[in-house]
């Protein structure tokens, strides 16, 4: 969340990046609208016939490959990107970006195919196949196009939904492999690249800054951290209803540059499966000796971290994550966790420096078993006076609350939450009721910090 009151944030990020970024963004697609006029696209709209269709289809096709690269650049894992706009809107921007460009790469091809044929005179069917077979780069691709397919399908809310993380995590992959077979075709063939040096030099560039991007910031960077800090798994806890705290140490932690409430992706070297990764948040303060995460038993891969043992090489990538207490500056602070949304929010009443008595904890479960941390929540409540509020029982429809207490507003719940900051961090949907509770109860925005579940 971003603050007014300081020309730089407290990251050393400058205030202005995230609308810098966001203005770029941005004029990425008036330069390809101002380039694709350059190269005649409206005469030859405004001129009608085939040549018209092919016009509309190669724009469709260029804002589909500018928008096929922004978004790879939004989930480069870039670290001013993350802290600017955090991963939550990120991961909401690459999704759109995602069926967007897929959505206009279909009208390219739509259009740009019957146009074709209608200018040769020729069958659109083989049009295709002249255009696949005779033209470089159209078979790269074709295949580049399926792979991207596959993303897209399995992206829909629904199909998600069938997946376990690390399947669909690993199909995701193949997105990578889509971009880059499918845009190099407009660089050997496309109308509007081989006349223009402009564009040439524009499209080069931006396909050098993605490409770069991600080996930079997805590749090498974790590969320097691993090596730097060799983490290895020091102690396995059970927690006690599926849950399992992994305590990790390694060389040089006081250098990791982690927050309280943020995350890795962590993969554990402990057999097949160990090239999947997994989204695990920090559940206690990064200490200069030791980390720690706790994982709820969901699937194959969080029900493999109770079996690890202690010795076992570890690998991350990250930090990541803005539910920190990056913008906090004193005062009451309120937190709500549903279930094992509480990792995140524990390390951070361990690690804000609230006075005692200003913190309060809502803390979502189905039952009190299913409550976690409860000796390190008492020493809390005891030691710095954090008020716990267990919220038990069978989520009420479209609320944030069990049934008993639907109706209560946060305002009823912690009064003058209006003033205080705001940490919240669950599933999507539960998380959106609170949000759209706490914005009710007069909340600002640069106030509310969240970290969703979802993927």
């Amino acid at each position: 969340m971003t603050t007014s009151a300081a020309p730089v944030r407290r990251d050393g990020t400058p205030w202005w990046w995230a609308d810098a970024a966001g203005i770029a963004a941005g004029a990425s697609l008036i330069v390809v609208a101002a380039l694709w006029v350059h190269g005649g696209g409206v005469t030859e709209v405004t001129g009608g016939g085939w040549a018209a269709v092919t016009a509309a289809g190669r724009l469709a096709g260029l804002f589909a490959a500018d928008l096929m690269l922004l978004q790879v650049l939004l989930l480069a894992r870039i670290p001013a990107v993350e802290r600017a706009f955090g991963q939550d809107r990120l991961a909401r921007w690459h999704r759109w970006t995602g069926f967007t460009s897929f959505h206009l790469m279909a009208v390219h091809v739509l259009l740009i195919v019957p146009g074709y044929a209608g200018q040769a005179h020729a069958n659109a069917f083989a049009e295709l196949w002249d255009l696949l077979t005779g033209y470089p780069g159209m078979l790269l691709a074709a295949a580049g196009t399926a792979a991207l397919v596959m993303v897209t399908v399995t992206s829909v809310r629904a199909a998600r939904r069938r997946l376990r993380y690390e399947s669909w995590h690993l199909l995701h992959l193949y997105a990578y492999l889509g971009v880059g077979l499918a845009l190099p075709h407009q660089l050997w063939t496309g109308e509007d690249f081989i006349g223009s040096t402009a564009a040439r030099a524009y499209w080069w560039t931006l396909y050098a800054v993605a490409a770069g991007a991600v080996l930079v910031f997805r590749a090498g960077l974790p590969l320097w951290r691993n090596r730097r800090h060799a983490l290895r798994v020091g102690e396995v806890r059970a927690e006690g209803s599926g849950l399992t705290s992994v305590y990790l140490r390694g060389r040089r932690l006081d250098r990791l540059p982690v927050r309280a409430g943020q995350f890795f992706l962590w993969r554990f070297l402990d057999g097949p499966g160990w090239s999947r990764a997994n989204p695990y948040s920090l559940s206690g303060p990064p200490r200069d000796d030791v980390l720690r995460i706790t994982v709820k038993d969901l699937g194959d891969g969080s029900a493999r971290v109770a079996t690890l043992r202690p010795g076992t090489r570890v690998l991350i990538e990250g930090p990541y994550g803005r539910l920190t207490g990056e913008s906090y500056r004193g005062g009451p602070v309120t937190m709500l966790a549903c279930g094992v949304g509480v990792t995140p929010l524990l390390a951070l009443l361990w690690d804000l420096p609230y006075n005692t008595g200003e913190a309060t904890l809502l803390y979502r479960a189905r039952t009190a078993a299913d409550l976690a941390f409860r000796d390190e929540l008492a020493w809390l409540a005891r030691h710095r006076g954090v008020r716990v509020v267990p919220l038990l029982g069978p989520r009420a429809a479209g609320s944030w609350l069990p049934r008993d207490l639907a109706g209560t507003t946060l305002g009823a719940a912690v009064p003058g939450v209006a003033g205080h900051h705001v940490y919240v961090c669950g599933p999507q949907g539960w998380t959106d009721a609170v949000l759209r509770e706490a914005r009710a109860a007069g909340v600002r925005p640069e106030r509310l910090h969240t970290e969703r579940f979802a993927w």
